[in-house]
């Protein structure tokens, strides 16, 4: 047992019993323009004891030819399809995703913890082509999770081993200049903690071939670390120093030859490189947090428990990282911002009534709306059907407010179903109700026995 290890509880005795963990997958995969392959399990530990919280996914060269991009823009592309069918029936609901040409970042949320990521943000930026063409750059999501202010910033730099000092500048570029519109963290390094991940492309310099080759078969990377780029540019770079990584205890990811675990046997012969990287940043302890009774009173910390490679993909010249994160957090809130529950029997037949609370002050907007999900829904815009709040408001007091739903966008056949409360205000859902049964239409059944007699009696006469 660990000296700091509870001998009743077998918990951490230096651990805030008010202090909750959360469990980050985070994955960074430069897919080469391939599709995605038939099984994203091993990718996603779908089949490891223990489920992540939040999913991650930063994806880098995304095909995005004229046709499948314009197609792209109308429905999910392949990967955020394959992905999100992969989750969706693990109870995972698509927070956010946004998409700069091949650059596409999708993050996921356990349906318990929809309620209390608010404040959701998307923005890029273009640093390919004097700025102006998108196959290089970031894209970035920030969002508050209870109360606490997260960025995750998603990054295709430039190539080729003489531009370690251009990827710098990028970089450099992107956090001062991206921006979201919102009061609290207006820019990436404002927020307490930032993930900055991706194919950042960052190579080995100095060792030859043949020495790089033989630490890899030897496993000894610890000797390679020295003349990493990124590790180097961290001596010269300020920003860079504030930035976290864990150890490379795993094989270089590029470049391979497709559909193999061999290294680049071209005529090129790319010397292999750490070029998918993830890292992250808390806000330093000598720069004031933006609110400093944050630090205070509700800490914040973060510990990697993963950092490897996947050799089992070979769609691609890169291989995915994978790294693992749990945050420990004191919680700003505990309870979402309304509450919902339908009222009495729910089926096709009949307008349903269904009854909400305001937890907490926050301010309504005439775009709020509620909406009917099967259980098992992909995304907020997966809804069966909705409601807007105050036309559909039938009866309130002062505690409780009474909503129709119409019933011609109630399923026929019932199912397991959820109500989510969206603000226009905060563009995002702020309560999820338990789930529960809409019945199976009456009308429905009466017509389907109808049906089924009418047919029996047309074959007896055949």
């Amino acid at each position: 047992m660990e000296d700091n290890e509870d001998p009743a509880t077998g918990g951490d005795k230096t651990r805030d019993p008010q202090e909750d963990r959360f469990r980050l997958h985070m994955v960074t995969w430069n897919v080469a323009t391939a599709d995605p392959p038939a099984d994203l399990s091993s990718l996603l530990h779908l089949n490891s004891p223990g489920s992540p919280d939040l999913y991650i996914i930063g994806l880098q060269e995304v095909y995005s030819g004229p046709v499948r991009f314009v197609t792209d823009t109308l429905f999910d592309d392949p990967w955020s399809h394959l992905l999100t069918s992969a989750l969706a029936p693990k109870n995972y609901v698509k927070v956010s995703s946004i998409r700069m040409q091949g650059l596409l970042l999708l993050i996921f949320s356990k349906l318990e913890h929809l309620s209390f990521i608010r404040d959701i943000k998307e923005t890029y930026t273009r640093t390919g082509v004097f700025g102006y063409w998108g196959n290089k750059g970031g894209v970035s999501i920030r969002l508050s999770f209870y109360g606490h202010l997260l960025c995750f910033l998603n990054c295709h730099l430039a190539a080729h081993m003489q531009f370690a000092s251009e990827r710098v500048d990028e970089f450099e570029h992107i956090v001062e200049t991206q921006s979201f519109e919102c009061e609290k963290a207006p820019r990436i390094l404002d927020h307490r903690l930032v993930f900055w991940f991706g194919d950042l492309n960052f190579r080995i310099q100095d060792h030859e071939m043949h020495f790089v080759r033989s630490c890899i078969h030897n496993q000894t990377y610890d000797l390679l670390w020295s003349k990493d780029q990124l590790n180097l540019m961290k001596s010269e770079v300020r920003v860079l120093q504030e930035f976290e990584e864990g150890a490379l205890n795993f094989q270089p990811t590029y470049k391979f030859d497709v559909n193999s675990n061999d290294y680049d046997s071209s005529g090129k012969k790319r010397k292999p490189a750490w070029t998918d990287r993830i890292l992250w940043r808390l806000t330093p302890h000598n720069r004031p947090p933006l609110e400093p009774e944050e630090d205070e009173d509700f800490p914040l910390k973060v510990r990697q428990d993963l950092y490897t490679s996947l050799m089992e993909y070979s769609i691609s010249d890169h291989k995915p990282v994978v790294g693992l994160f749990t945050l420990e957090l004191r919680k700003m809130f505990h309870t979402p911002l309304v509450s919902l529950q339908p009222e009495g029997e729910w089926t096709a037949d009949i307008d349903a009534l269904l009854l909400y609370k305001p937890l907490q002050s926050f301010q309504s907007s005439p775009w709020d709306w509620i909406g009917l999900y099967q259980v098992g829904f992909s995304s907020i815009r997966d809804y069966i059907t909705y409601t807007w709040v105050k036309d559909g408001e039938v009866a309130l007091n002062d505690q409780e407010i009474q909503v129709y739903m119409g019933k011609d966008g109630i399923p026929v056949r019932g199912g397991e179903c959820v109500l989510g409360y969206f603000s226009g205000v905060h563009q995002c859902i702020v309560g999820v109700s338990e789930p529960f049964k809409v019945q199976e239409s009456k009308a429905a059944v009466e017509a389907a026995l109808a049906d089924d007699f009418i047919n029996g009696w047309d074959q007896r006469w055949k």
